[in-house]
């Protein structure tokens, strides 16, 4: 299974990709990106960092499968990570699911929508980033909200939506959403 999580900044993608890693035996797809590493980042764990140079490589020997540009930089995923036979996951940016429904047909994608958009706020400022890297976070938190809040096509492109509590009964909820999708396999 292919399985993507999306939502805002903040919201708990990282976390609960995690706990579906720690839970379910799913392993992460790392994504590729031009994006220089922030404190505490270690290449090859969730993220690939790579030169411009590097990622023509990749594009020039024809293994890049997706990619997109958000805010300065180049994300990326290959043809091998997004294919494989294994349970998958990675985190998905909401404005590319159409693209990505069209490249990988056999994705599933989960929304995670926060009850509480001031707490996945209040969660993107403690990842003390650079101000403007977190003006520009910020800025696009509220642009996101509104566009997934009022745009029901984008809604609609995505196959099951939750929503984050920031609790123990949240994060239940998607790992025995996901359990049950594996079982239907």
């Amino acid at each position: 299974m292919l399985l993507a999580l999306a939502g805002v900044t903040g919201v708990g993608k990282s976390y609960y990709k995690d706990k579906l890693v720690e839970n379910l035996g799913f392993e992460k797809i790392k994504i590729i990106t031009t994006r220089k590493p922030r404190i505490g980042e270690k290449n090859n764990d969730d993220k690939i960092f790579v030169t411009v140079n590097e990622l023509q490589d990749l594009r020039d020997k024809n293994q890049i499968a997706y990619e997109f540009d958000l805010l300065g930089n180049t994300y990326a995923y290959t043809y091998e990570a997004l294919n494989s036979n294994k349970n998958t996951v990675f985190e998905l940016h909401y404005d590319t699911i159409f693209d990505f429904k069209k490249v990988c047909p056999h994705l599933c994608a989960i929304y995670i929508f926060p009850n509480d958009i001031y707490i996945a706020k209040a969660k993107t400022h403690e990842r003390h980033l650079d101000f403007k890297v977190e003006h520009d976070r910020l800025l696009e938190i509220d642009e996101h909200y509104r566009r997934i809040k009022s745009d029901e096509n984008l809604r609609n492109m995505f196959d099951y939506t939750i929503y984050n509590n920031y609790d123990k009964d949240s994060e239940d909820e998607l790992i025995n959403l996901v359990n049950r999708l594996i079982n239907k396999n």
